[in-house]
């Protein structure tokens, strides 16, 4: 958005606050002002963060917590079993042999994804299957789904499972992952059956939610993804690099409960199913932070924050 430099820090610490960052420590939010009788306004979304309780916040697990070890640093993903079980069964097939210590990203397509796995093609799978059949959605049945209260052009229904980006069409009783910003998925083939999670990629542009039910998405990354989203964009098809010397190599990869406590990154995200997160939401649907003028009064699926911190930040 457009904005004079002297702004910038108020603003953002009115309407980001503690999500901007999960390791840096954020300053508490201001009360709204109600001395002399002044009315009081609706809070902004660093102040519901900043008043929110201990308990609407969660620990990441970490079996479902995958560490991707680049040379800048890492990239912490929360996986998503509930929705993709056969493809991250297979994932930590591939994790335990150690397939991806030394494989690269070979992708960085501007306004869309990065993209990593073996450049080549050739390393071999070992145990791992070379082919999944898809898991685009699966039944909705007993899951615990956070609605949001607008409309959305994919889908009848738009929400939240268990800190995931959701849709939903309760007629026919299906759900689905929703390709937001940060999300995980699985590359594949022309057939829908061509995927196996040895290649995988992030969004790093506007939701391209036309790719809802088309790929197998596993999870979000909950911090280090500006590690990713400011690579060099490729210069071939696609964003694909074309010389070797291009690739950003990929140290390791790691399901963070293989490593010792003292070596893991400590987070927790908001709750979707706490009272704050539904606030959260009410504060991104109408943003009172002194700076917009005009509320909007509804926010899509893929603007809704989904903020993690350190532990108690």
């Amino acid at each position: 958005m457009p904005i004079r430099r002297a702004a910038l820090a108020a603003v953002l610490a009115a309407t980001l606050g503690p999500v901007a960052g999960a390791h840096g420590a954020a300053s508490p939010a201001a009360a709204p002002a109600a001395a002399h009788g002044a009315p009081t306004r609706p809070p902004t979304l660093a102040e519901v963060l900043a008043a929110s309780p201990a308990s609407d916040w969660r620990p990441l697990d970490p079996a479902r917590t995958l560490y991707v070890e680049l040379d800048a640093g890492r990239v912490v993903i929360e996986l998503a079993p509930a929705f993709a079980p056969r493809h991250l069964d297979n994932l930590a097939t591939l994790v335990r042999q150690r397939w991806f210590d030394g494989v690269a990203v070979v992708r960085s397509h501007d306004n869309y994804v990065v993209q990593w796995g073996d450049p080549e093609g050739t390393r071999p799978l070992g145990a791992a299957a070379r082919t999944l059949a898809p898991e685009f959605d699966r039944a909705a049945a007993g899951l615990a789904f956070t609605r949001l209260p607008d409309g959305d052009v994919y889908a009848p229904e738009v929400g939240f499972v268990d800190g995931f980006p959701v849709a939903r069409e309760s007629a026919a009783g299906r759900v689905w992952l929703a390709h937001c910003y940060g999300m995980v998925g699985v590359g594949r083939d022309a057939a829908a059956d061509s995927g196996n999670a040895a290649e995988l990629y992030v969004v790093i542009g506007h939701a391209p939610r036309h790719l809802d039910r088309n790929v197998t998405l596993i999870g979000r990354v909950v911090d280090g993804l500006p590690l990713l989203s400011a690579l060099p964009r490729g210069t071939g098809p696609l964003g694909f690099y074309e010389r070797p010397e291009q690739r950003v190599p990929i140290r390791a990869v790691r399901h963070a409960a293989e490593l010792p406590e003292a070596q893991r990154t400590r987070l927790e995200v908001l709750r979707t199913d706490s009272p704050t997160f539904e606030r959260a939401v009410e504060a991104r649907r109408n943003r009172h932070d002194g700076w917009t003028v005009r509320q909007a009064g509804r926010v899509e699926l893929c603007n809704v924050p989904l903020p993690a911190r350190a532990p108690g930040g």
